[in-house]
């Protein structure tokens, strides 16, 4: 895909770099208004944040999005500078299927409430027993989100992730699931639904990790 990317942000060329894609029909700027950047300046933290739009990048399109590497990730990388790739919902399906198709791209990945995909599609999985003993047919790897599951079964064991959902989120079983598939360390949950109540103090813990130096 090679049409311009709409992005929302200041690049002050910080030393870190955080690019988070939105849900389902959700604007960047959302990221913006629900306090994601003030969390930033409220800890003074040497971080940039920038927000894509991915309105019409279905997941069986993110295989050719190269604009996201070419435009973004890798100038920021070129220049020294430490990038993580993020997403909410299905950003976050999104993100973690951008670097399936191109390992080593980021840094790290921040999850909030990724969307798991479909029941259909997380049923195959189930009814092999779970991602391990999993062996995906050639049929399945035509399944844009059971070639996410493919990653999942082997996600890099020294990529740092942050992942996290509320505990009454929709979704929350199927997003468990992922989540496992991650060091115990890296999964978080708070009160609250699959919505910005539960999103903004996940994104507020994950900047008090320690991930990004002051």
């Amino acid at each position: 895909m090679t049409t311009t990317l709409r992005t929302v942000g200041t690049l002050r060329a910080a030393p870190q770099l955080l690019v988070m894609l939105p849900g389902v029909a959700m604007r960047p700027e959302a990221i913006f208004d629900a306090g994601f950047s003030r969390a930033i300046a409220q800890r003074g933290l040497p971080l940039d944040l920038l927000a894509v739009d991915i309105s019409g990048v279905g997941l069986d399109a993110v295989h050719t999005w190269d604009a996201l590497q070419k435009d973004i990730l890798t100038p920021a990388r070129e220049r020294g500078a430490r990038v993580w790739l993020g997403g909410i919902s299905l950003g976050g399906m999104v993100a973690m299927a951008h670097l399936a198709a191109r390992p080593g791209v980021a840094d790290g990945l921040c999850l909030l409430a990724p969307y798991p995909g479909s029941l259909p599609s997380v049923n195959i999985v189930e009814r092999a027993g779970g991602p391990d003993p999993w062996q995906p047919s050639e049929e399945d790897l035509r399944d844009p989100e059971l070639r996410v599951w493919q990653w999942l079964k082997r996600p890099p064991p020294d990529l740092p992730v942050f992942i996290g959902h509320g505990t009454e989120d929709r979704f929350a079983a199927r997003i468990q699931r992922v989540a496992e598939r991650f060091p115990p360390a890296s999964r978080h949950t708070v009160a609250g639904g699959h919505d910005w109540a539960a999103w903004l103090p996940l994104w507020e813990r994950f900047l008090d990790a320690g991930q990004f130096s002051r």
